[in-house]
């Protein structure tokens, strides 16, 4: 009973394998996508990849291990795995660093990280300034001239030399001092002639300027005052005339009036007489 109890009871199924994943990467080809992004990324001076490089990096791993649709790699897993690659580094170097050397990474791209992008990778190293090799001139052997054959050579030519300056004596200035001191004098003089009749000459330009703007301002100050009269007498003419429209508007309107009175006038006279004749019609 037990047996069949057994029996009829349904197996359950073990449990299934994940999926296969088109973006997880094996250890062959993850190592050759570090050997090709290494190399491209020590051409670029260690700089930055761009789409291009990664698009080559990415062909590089496909050549070795994309033999079907699935195992092939774009350029954007590519850059993918190696920032994933980078962070799994940074954990293992802090790992090691806080173990001061007492352990030593077992992750197998350790190593190769460690070289290409570590710090001892990164920092930039000067280099040295190499002192200057300063060396004595050699000594100047003094060598025979020869002349090439064919050359001739042009004689030098002595240029003469300049004679020096007689000595001059100075008696003659001393003889000639006072005449020298009178043409001076005079000179002088016909210099300050000059300046007072120039000066004389602009005091006089200066009057005549001031006279011919005394004479503007007047004629200006007289072409005012007839402006004004002319401006008044329009304006006593125009009150005038003002004065008579509004006279003769008056005197038409009682025109009008009287006329109206006189109609009205006549036309009740009109009426008295027919009434009047009516009345003697009756009686």
């Amino acid at each position: 009973m037990g047996e069949l109890t057994e029996s009829s009871t349904p197996k359950t199924a073990p449990p299934r394998a994940p999926p296969f994943r088109e973006d997880c990467w094996s250890e062959e080809a993850t190592e050759t996508l570090v050997d090709a992004w290494g190399r491209r990324y020590m051409e670029l001076n260690r700089g930055n990849l761009r789409q291009k490089d990664w698009q080559e990096v990415a062909d590089a791993v496909n050549s070795v291990h994309g033999h079907n649709k699935k195992a092939r790699r774009t350029d954007v897993q590519c850059k993918n795995r190696i920032d994933t690659l980078k962070k799994k580094y940074k954990i293992e170097k802090a790992r090691v660093s806080d173990s001061n050397g007492a352990i030593a990474s077992s992750w197998p791209f350790f190593d190769r990280l460690d070289v290409l992008i570590g710090p001892a990778a990164t920092a930039k190293k000067l280099p040295q300034p190499q002192p200057l090799q300063v060396s004595s001139p050699p000594l100047a052997l003094p060598f025979p001239y020869r002349k090439p054959p064919g050359v001739t050579v042009q004689p030098v030519v002595l240029l003469p030399q300049k004679r020096p300056a007689p000595a001059v004596d100075d008696s003659y200035f001393r003889k000639n001092y006072s005449f020298i001191a009178a043409a001076a004098a005079a000179a002088e003089e016909e210099e300050e002639e000059e300046r007072e009749g120039s000066e004389e000459l602009e005091s006089s330009e200066e009057s005549g300027e001031v006279e011919g703007m005394k004479r503007l301002a007047s004629a200006i100050e007289r072409f005012g005052e007839i402006y004004q009269r002319i401006e008044g007498e329009k304006q006593r003419q125009m009150i005038e005339l003002e004065k008579q429209r509004m006279q003769f508007a008056k005197d038409l309107e009682i025109q009008r009036m009287q006329l109206f009175m006189d109609t009205q006038v006549q036309l009740e006279k009109i009426k008295q007489a027919k009434r009047s004749g009516s009345d003697d019609m009756y009686s």
